[in-house]
């Protein structure tokens, strides 16, 4: 078992999951950086001491992958004092939005009907398929900010769990990073004052209940059967990973070279 190393990070009030990428191992050796690269949960209840942390960061870029039904759920991010905010949306805001409002808004029974028997995970692991092969645009332009100029950066979604943690998670292969790191850094998000908050309506009696949590569970947790789907998928689309990041991303040999340049110590 791998030993846990106490958390140095600050436990930002209006901010879950945010942490440093750095210091995670390549194949070749060499570390990620610290304070060059970040992820997290948005930033839209970020509270002023959060927005003072996160200013001392000295942020170049902040890549928001939330969509607009996202924004408009949760509002937009807290203005950070000379930072680029860019939004990439990795979902489409049509995509699902009545599956997510009977997440939401849905009864027991309606609840199981959409989730129960193995539907939640099989639906999270179609969504980490669907990302890496669909969205190259979007992570081709991600690497190649980060190569050109764009750190430190920080990367978030809702919860910085699932698209955030793609993003990361092809960033962090394009460094070379090693698979398990990649993955135990994806894990960590499972931690309890990293996890999003579930937001139902109706009572707590009635819409937190141990089954109702249990059957939501798969959509809040970071598992790394999903992230594997991702990695496997990009297997099958382009034969690996070499070929993933040259052909589906277009990242050419010296763009690869100064994005590692820019993020490995």
């Amino acid at each position: 078992m791998t030993q846990q190393v106490p958390s140095t990070e600050p436990e930002l009030a209006g901010v879950r999951n945010f942490r440093d990428v750095g210091g995670l191992p390549t194949v070749d050796g060499r570390r990620v950086r610290h304070g060059v690269l970040f992820r997290s949960g948005h930033l839209a209840h970020a509270t002023e001491e959060d927005a003072a942390f996160l200013a001392s960061l000295e942020l170049h870029t902040v890549f928001d992958f939330r969509n607009a039904a996202d924004q408009k759920l949760e509002g937009p991010d807290v203005e950070l004092p000379g930072v680029r905010n860019v939004n990439l949306p990795l979902s489409d805001p049509a995509d699902g939005a009545e599956f997510w409002k009977m997440v939401r808004d849905g009864d027991l029974d309606q609840l199981r009907a959409i989730l129960d028997d193995g539907k939640a995970a099989a639906r999270m692991t179609a969504s980490y398929r669907k990302i890496v092969k669909e969205r190259t645009a979007e992570h081709s332009r991600v690497l190649h900010a980060l190569a050109d100029d764009s750190v430190p950066a920080l990367m978030h979604c809702a919860a910085g769990k699932d698209r955030a943690g793609i993003s990361i998670a092809v960033t962090l292969l394009a460094l070379g990073v090693e698979r398990e790191a990649i993955v135990a850094d994806y894990l960590e998000s499972n931690a309890k004052h990293r996890r999003y908050r579930v937001r139902r309506s109706g009572s707590a009696d009635t819409a937190y209940t141990p089954e109702v949590m249990d059957l939501l569970s798969p959509l809040f947790d970071a598992r790394a059967e999903y992230l594997e789907a991702a990695f496997a998928s990009i297997e099958e689309t382009w034969g690996g990973v070499e070929a993933y990041l040259a052909q589906g991303l277009a990242l050419a040999p010296e763009s690869r070279e100064r994005l590692r340049e820019r993020l490995l110590d």
